[in-house]
């Protein structure tokens, strides 16, 4: 879920179902995932860290949020980040599972954030002259990473091993993605992808399969999302873009609708800025967002209930990618 700075090198569509629909579709769904996580490896907390954060608690911006005027056809309510009802999982240890992030150093870590620790898991060598632009993790702690050249590598969170996958780049004419995991709705999960496209609107939400990698294409954003999103998901089935503007500063936080791409929610952040290293994961009810302009990396906390962004601590490399299991907790 991030991806590089770029100065560095169909289903059919139908309409979302009601949101009471969904909370009983989630419903479901949180209890068949009883069944699906299974025993994981890469996801525990460590007991030691050494990357000590920094500036905690430094406030950025109580970011206002926009309010749905029903009088303006083309309006968006504000992300829905409620659940009415409870989430049942068969992950015990989510308070412990990590945040794992890649950097354009070919740098493996996790990060815990309740104690905003940075751990270095160690040194990716993947079979690319190129290097990383976005990750995701899934339930068992595998990551998968897409770099600049377009080929995609799965690599271990226990110990940063890399081997090459059977994707062939550019299918669909999509060169880079952002990359998200989001919980469905039979218990499982699957791997979102955002067209990244640097100069245009992106063309939209795809998902591969990790067993044939074969990647699909799910729907153009309905409105439109700029050129450079990544994603993050959640194990109650949300999925979430996180896009910087074209020019200007902050960025823009959508929900998607994962079956059909439709943009159903969307808050405004100051956060980012155009050409911008980013990556963002959801853990604990708040997005964790990965920043920089180029050399260290900014972190910032950001609250949707009360949409406040907090730099919240800094690593002294360039964060590209982030990827979090969707047994991570929700609130």
């Amino acid at each position: 879920m991030g991806r590089r700075a770029k100065s560095c090198d169909s289903p059919p569509v139908s309409k979302p179902p009601r949101r009471r629909a969904q909370r009983w579709a989630f419903a479901i769904a949180a209890l068949a995932v009883l069944l699906a996580c299974g025993a994981r490896t890469g996801l525990v907390a460590p007991e030691e860290t050494d990357a000590a954060p920094h500036d905690a608690g430094k406030d950025v911006h109580d970011a206002g949020i926009d309010v749905f005027d029903a009088s303006e056809e083309d309006a968006l309510p504000p992300i829905d980040v409620n659940i009415d009802i409870p989430i049942f999982t068969d992950c015990p240890d989510a308070g412990s599972t990590l945040v794992y992030v890649i950097t354009s150093q070919n740098e493996l870590f996790s990060f815990y954030p309740p104690t905003l620790a940075f751990k270095k898991i160690g040194n990716i060598a993947c079979n690319s002259p190129s290097t990383p632009f976005s990750m995701a993790v899934d339930r068992l702690g595998t990551a998968f990473s897409v770099f600049s050249d377009g080929h995609l590598f799965q690599i271990s969170t226990a110990n940063a091993a890399c081997k090459s996958t059977t994707y062939a780049p550019d299918q669909l004419g999509w060169h880079n993605f952002g990359m998200g995991y989001s919980a469905d709705s039979d218990g499982g999960e699957t791997l979102y992808v955002v067209e990244v496209d640097f100069s245009n609107n992106s063309k939209g939400l795809g998902a591969i399969d990790t067993q044939t990698f074969k990647l699909g294409f799910v729907g153009a954003f309905q409105p439109d999302l700029t050129p450079e999103c990544e994603l993050t998901g959640t194990g109650d089935g949300r999925l979430f873009a996180l896009c910087l503007p074209g020019n200007g500063s902050g960025s823009t936080l959508a929900q998607i609708d994962p079956t059909t791409a439709k943009v159903v929610g969307a808050n405004t952040l100051q956060v980012g800025g155009p050409n911008q290293a980013l990556a963002f994961a959801f853990w604990g009810g708040d997005f964790w967002i990965f920043t920089s302009p180029g050399g260290s990396t900014t972190v910032t906390k950001y609250d949707p209930l009360t949409q406040g962004e907090t730099a919240v601590t800094t690593l002294g490399s360039t964060i590209v990618g982030a990827g979090v299991s969707t047994c991570a907790p929700a609130k």
